[in-house]
């Protein structure tokens, strides 16, 4: 090829054929001689090929332009008739900011649509402190010594009792779904009076150990002194848990005092064997240890269920938190132990048309709740076949262990709807 048609010739091989070890050199020159341009192209590309050569090949045209290189293991097929290659990819090439990409024209950019915002709608967080600020904090005394009530709402609206699980207290059990923006519309309706077990609410003093905590049903029937404290005459019960079994008992001991009851994972039975030697563990390692990672793990089961890392780890961290400093762990032990040597509630159904018989069923109507991933599912099943099928609606909430906090909008919702249906339109 004429050399100003920009033939090349090695450098270390002499003018025409080359010798062996010309395709090891790195540098080129146009050939004189005069040689077709496929002759040329073939004897590149079989070069290049044949020898299987890591080095570059440089190439450059008879007009000066800049060279440029070609690896060895570039596909030679992917490239057209003038050289360049067919494939848009780039291995080695730099990756671009959004804002660069949109400069160079490195990737199409789709326009964003105008969106226009008809309807804004202002919702109050959910703040669990919140609670807290707006309850008033009143000492009731009982039988068996004071107990904490916190009064959230108007005190001449009908009353909701409400009552927690172990190793909560009426804020950290409560606090996230009555902050829940469908139960702030339902507290201008009504009046929430939570009840703490005693020793169980945020600082409270290490009871003595010739303490004898009150038992199940004398919890039960504290109750009577706070209804009468605060002059009321019908409530509708609230519970979760050891709260709904108290509040259960207490609605069989008076009857005319219950309009209504929302029980979450509500056990009607004794404690069993198995239950019955964790939880004396339990009590066991908190007098002596405080709260051991054992004890730790017993009550992020008997909230959660199993694995709730996976629903939703910050709320896990919250209750761990509270586990581990909101809780008198002496005090926890005492609700525990009062808790497995409960009795069983010793209520049966009463088919219709049949005589009554010696166990009666909770006559008001009862919303029976629990979690589809919650560990009470067969204590609510066994509970739920010991109610009066009329008065009794049992609810299994999915993808949640603890209702109130990982299903807050479906519970309010079906309290909301539960309450309607027992007359108070308004809610």
């Amino acid at each position: 090829m004429p050399q100003s048609d920009g033939g090349y010739v090695s450098l270390g091989g002499g003018g025409g054929g080359g010798g062996p070890n010309s395709i090891y050199n790195s540098t080129t020159e146009p050939q004189s001689g005069s040689k077709s341009v496929m002759e040329t192209v073939k004897r590149v590309i079989g070069t290049a090929i044949g020898a299987q050569d890591k080095h570059a090949l440089l190439e450059r045209n008879g007009t000066g332009a800049q060279p440029y290189i070609v690896s060895a293991s570039t596909n030679f097929r992917d490239r057209d008739k003038t050289g360049k290659s067919t494939n848009a990819r780039m291995p080695s090439a730099p990756a671009h900011t959004a804002e660069e990409a949109r400069l160079l024209g490195a990737m199409p950019v789709d326009p964003m649509d105008d969106i226009e915002l008809r309807s804004v709608q202002l919702q109050y967080p959910n703040q669990r402190g919140s609670i807290v600020g707006s309850c008033d904090l009143r000492r009731v005394p009982t039988d068996k010594g004071d107990i904490l009530v916190a009064v959230q709402g108007d005190t001449t609206k009908p009353a909701i009792v409400t009552y927690h699980d172990l190793g909560l207290n009426y804020a950290s059990s409560f606090a996230g779904f009555f902050n829940f923006p469908t139960m702030r519309s339902l507290l201008d309706n009504f009046c929430v009076y939570h009840v703490n077990a005693p020793g169980q609410e945020e600082g409270a003093p290490t009871f003595p150990e010739d303490y004898v905590y009150p038992t199940f049903d004398e919890l039960g029937s504290q109750l009577l002194f706070v209804m009468t404290h605060f002059n009321l005459k019908s409530i509708i019960g609230f519970g979760v848990g050891a709260g709904a079994n108290i509040l259960a008992r207490f609605a069989l001991a008076n009857p005319d005092k219950v309009g209504a009851l929302c029980l979450i994972n509500c056990s009607s039975t004794a404690a069993g064997w198995i239950e019955w030697g964790y939880q004396l563990l339990n009590t066991r390692n908190l007098r002596t240890k405080g709260m051991t990672q054992g004890v730790l793990d017993y009550l992020m089961w008997h909230h959660f269920g199993r694995n709730p890392e996976e629903r939703n780890l910050d709320l896990v961290q919250l209750y761990k938190s509270n586990f581990e400093r909101s809780i008198n762990p002496v005090n926890l032990a005492m609700l525990i132990d009062a808790y497995i040597k409960r009795t069983d509630l010793n209520i049966a159904r009463t088919p219709s048309g049949s005589p009554q018989t010696s166990a009666p069923s909770l006559k008001m109507p009862v919303l029976n709740i629990t979690g589809a991933l919650s560990p009470h599912i067969d204590d609510t099943v066994t509970f739920n076949g010991r109610l009066i099928p009329e008065k009794t609606n049992w609810m299994k909430i999915s993808d949640c262990g603890l209702v109130l906090e990982e299903q807050p909008g479906k519970l309010a919702e079906a309290f909301r709807l539960f309450l309607q249906g027992e007359g108070y339109g308004k809610c």
